[in-house]
């Protein structure tokens, strides 16, 4: 029985591993695009509403056509682009092809990519990357997370910050009520138009504080990178903290709007 039990573990992982290896390199083929062949025509708005609901650009689509031909096999893909593509198997893929596509097409480096592995509702596995530091984070359940510099899939340690400056509060500009009171209270913060990759990188900050619509493509991911961390989420807002006293703080301050 024991025996049994360690091949099904040792299968499992093998599996994980796999996946880890093919959206490395289905991230590594869509940041060589971007900085060797990207055109304006990338970055132009197709005219199709995806399933979030946003005009897609070219470069979105792209990507997400590399994704599904790296990792179909592994589930049924669930895309910011697509919707649900079944395959009719018990595992989901949660995609978002490009985090922060505007910012892309602004020419503002702050953008990347969200993948999630989900088996019987639980995310298993992710794994995320920053396309313009050229940095892959990724995280497999009951281990750490593991960063890669994606040119040369050279390990990087991750960076410890213990005196956070600010946080990062995504789509501010949706709640002005909110800004001022964080301003009132010499809160200092960022909006930065990637809400992935910022959740990613949420040990690097006060807080990171996300208002709105709570799409699974847009957060499945990065909450799975947090899941040790202070985390709140409601139908509005979602709020993640290293520190009990800054997450308690921007809780407070969304109570008493």
């Amino acid at each position: 029985m024991e025996e049994k039990l360690q091949k099904r573990l040792l299968k499992h992982y093998h599996n994980m591993n796999a996946f880890i290896q093919d959206c490395i390199k289905a991230n590594k083929q869509i940041y060589e695009y971007i900085h060797t062949h990207m055109s304006s025509t990338d970055i132009k708005a197709t005219g199709k509403i995806g399933f979030g609901g946003d005009d897609s650009l070219t470069i979105d689509l792209k990507a997400e056509s590399i994704f599904i031909n790296h990792l179909n096999k592994y589930g049924n893909i669930y895309s910011e682009e697509s919707g649900y593509i079944s395959s009719n198997k018990k595992t989901n893929i949660i995609i978002d092809p490009i985090d922060g596509s505007d910012n892309l097409a602004s020419n503002l480096p702050y953008y990347g990519t969200s993948v999630a592995l989900e088996e019987n509702n639980k995310i298993i596995a992710a794994v995320i990357c920053n396309l313009a530091t050229g940095i892959i984070t990724y995280k497999i359940k009951g281990s750490s997370i593991e960063k890669l510099e994606l040119k040369t899939l050279k390990s990087i340690k991750n960076l410890k910050v213990d005196n956070n400056k600010m946080g990062v509060f995504e789509r501010a500009y949706t709640h002005p009520k909110l800004c001022q009171k964080l301003f009132n209270k010499n809160i200092k913060y960022r909006s930065l138009g990637a809400i992935a990759l910022s959740l990613c990188d949420a040990r690097n900050y006060k807080f990171v504080l996300f208002a709105g619509s709570l799409r699974q493509f847009d957060i499945a991911a990065g909450v799975f990178m947090c899941e040790d961390l202070n985390l709140y989420q409601n139908d509005e807002f979602l709020i993640v903290a290293k520190s009990i006293y800054d997450f308690n703080l921007i809780k407070d301050t969304i109570n008493k709007l």
